[in-house]
């Protein structure tokens, strides 16, 4: 790879993590409405999004120590949102399950935070939605080699 283009290359990936990082933390306000703080409403996203899940998985999947995860996950428990049951293919090890209650709430955010999303987007002209939209895609195959 050429200089100019790593150096190219490289100016546009520290605009495209600052633009993710400002987008995160400015959806991450309809999160509120939630009820849950952000490590818990992550946990629960894994939970929902990757099926059951084993305490160990979960805790490397949010990168925290299993004890942290304990609490995170009997915190949700209690709120109705996960229950743990036994794994029938290894009776020493408990999946964590999202309930429907957990289900909703996420689903909730996520729309919450699409139609916010959406609000802002619709302010653009066709051609800049157009030109969003192909970003997204070439975004989307950006983090499928990541």
């Amino acid at each position: 790879m050429s200089t100019e283009k790593a150096n190219e290359s490289e100016a546009l990936a520290d605009q495209l993590h600052s633009a993710a990082i400002h987008l995160l933390r400015k959806l991450r306000r309809e999160d509120a409405a939630s009820g849950l703080n952000a490590p818990r409403l992550s946990a629960l996203s894994v939970v929902v999004f990757a099926g059951p899940v084993t305490l160990g998985d979960l805790a490397a999947a949010e990168q925290v120590r299993p004890p942290t995860m304990t609490r995170i996950v009997d915190a949700l428990a209690k709120q109705g949102l996960v229950v743990k049951k036994k794994n029938a293919q290894d009776a020493r090890s408990t999946l964590i399950h999202a309930t429907a209650a957990g289900k909703k709430l996420l689903i909730q955010g996520r729309e919450r935070r699409v139609r916010a999303l959406a609000a802002q987007i619709a302010v653009l002209d066709s051609g800049e939605r157009k030109s969003l939209a192909h970003g997204a895609e070439v975004l989307r195959r950006v983090i499928a080699e990541i």
